[in-house]
């Protein structure tokens, strides 16, 4: 039987455990979703522009309802990196929704997730991360889970 000790950390692990569950999930179902829509909409540029556009007054108008007048002080120093950040990850979505409707749904959802690969690595460089054993074996097991769905392994 297991101790008191091994059963608290075991349920101290519980929400991590939940919070990855979902998180896996949540990319599953955007990307089922992306990959439908895409097809279906028989363009990549068309169904980013119709995504853009509808939440181009939702997510704006949160901002202001939520921030009020605090929202342009917020926004006057950010401006330009957040444009530029926004036109650089429009970019690379539609280039994934393009992929998608050129190639099967997994190996593009796979290279897709791979960017947590490069996250970690600028977490190390950039940040002073620690890229210990567990993101080595991650990287590792998803590079090599790459390999093995692009050559038909």
């Amino acid at each position: 039987s297991a101790s008191p000790v091994g059963r608290s950390a075991a349920a101290s692990r519980r929400p991590a455990l939940v919070a990855a569950v979902a998180t896996g999930l949540a990319i599953a179902s955007y990307t089922v979703v992306d990959g439908a829509g895409v097809r279906a909409a028989g363009s990549a540029l068309g169904y980013v522009a119709w995504l853009m556009l509808l939440q181009s007054f939702v997510i704006p108008a949160y901002a202001v309802a939520t921030r009020r007048g605090a929202l342009l002080a917020q926004l006057r120093p950010l401006w330009i990196r957040g444009l530029t950040a926004g036109a650089l990850s429009l970019a690379a979505y539609g280039l994934v929704l393009w992929a998608q409707t050129r190639a099967p749904l997994a190996p593009v959802a796979a290279l897709r997730e791979s960017s947590i690969i490069a996250g970690a690595a600028i977490g190390a460089l950039f940040f002073k991360e620690r890229f210990g054993t567990p993101r080595v074996a991650a990287s590792a097991l998803m590079v090599g889970g790459i390999a093995l769905m692009l050559h038909g392994g």
